[in-house]
């Protein structure tokens, strides 16, 4: 059986051993998005009808078969005639998407992101070492995205939760990244980031406590003073309430000069020679370089 590789963080793709699967018209597209979105799940025809069309339109559920057809054919181009499909299968009251667990980027990501996160919790436990892994396991899931998640799908009903999830997700990977380098005393090399990060979400306050804490410990108190100014006005403007505990209790941390924040977990002389990102993804549970299906 020919090995898939499945993207949809950025413009949906199928990669076989061969390089990109032409996957013909928007609506085999959306066809494969959808069963994919399904995570593994049967969905029904006249699901997918009303998916694609919104009311059913005549012909539809014969142009749903003929766009799974055509989809097998291309994604399993060596299965025998009349022998059934191992990867878009039939199965009452519908069809689904039987792919392996690391095969699309998305998932992928996530189990990066789940194996960061263990990897972090340790705290003031937190090894050099381990959060160099940690790092890396990131470093390679943000290099999955190449854009908006089921960028082709946007405007649909069926993918907007699946994207905001995803989206989520990516933002906490970046706020995960940034809390890595803090414990390895790099906190300059998270600034930048965040900067972006925080300004696109100003109303995320652990993105704004991040982006203090990075700057602060960058040597930037006025900067980072301005940062919380800023995040409490947008948050007084949008919403109508102050900052929560965490925030005000960093300004005053600030402004207090209090000694644990100029302390990171792991100190600076003593976090290793980073090794090239592609390596540390590779490394642990959960984490794959960003290049492999």
């Amino acid at each position: 059986m020919t090995t898939l590789a499945f993207r949809v963080l950025g413009p949906l793709e199928a990669v076989g051993e061969g390089g990109p699967v032409p996957l013909r018209g928007p609506r085999h597209r959306a066809v494969l998005a959808r069963l994919l979105v399904a995570r593994g799940r049967v969905v029904p025809v006249d699901r997918l009808v009303e998916d694609l069309w919104g009311e059913p339109a005549e012909g539809a559920v014969s142009a749903v078969r003929t766009f799974v057809s055509d989809l097998r054919r291309a994604l399993e181009p060596d299965r025998a005639p009349r022998q059934p499909a191992r990867l878009l299968v039939t199965a009452a009251p519908g069809y689904a998407l039987r792919a392996a667990a690391d095969a699309v980027d998305a998932w992928r990501f996530e189990a990066a992101l789940g194996e960061s996160g263990r990897l972090l919790a340790q705290g003031r436990t937190l090894s050099s070492s381990t959060a160099e892994r940690a790092l890396g396991c990131l470093d390679g899931a943000l290099a999955l995205w190449r854009g908006p998640a089921y960028a082709e799908n946007a405007g649909t009903d069926w993918a907007r939760a699946e994207i905001h999830r995803l989206d989520e997700l990516r933002a906490l990977a970046v706020e995960r990244r940034a809390e890595a380098l803090l414990a390895l005393g790099r906190a300059a090399e998270a600034v930048s980031d965040l900067e972006v990060h925080a300004g696109g979400r100003p109303l995320r306050e652990d993105a704004w406590h991040l982006l203090a804490m990075a700057l602060y410990r960058s040597g930037r108190q006025a900067e980072a003073l301005a940062a919380l100014r800023r995040v409490r006005a947008t948050l007084v403007a949008e919403l109508g309430v102050d900052p929560g505990p965490r925030l005000r209790r960093l300004e005053a941390d600030i402004l207090a000069h209090a000694p644990h924040l100029s302390t990171p977990l792991i100190p600076e002389a003593t976090a290793p020679v980073r090794a090239p990102a592609r390596e540390l993804a590779g490394r642990g549970r959960g984490c794959r370089p960003p290049g492999d299906a």
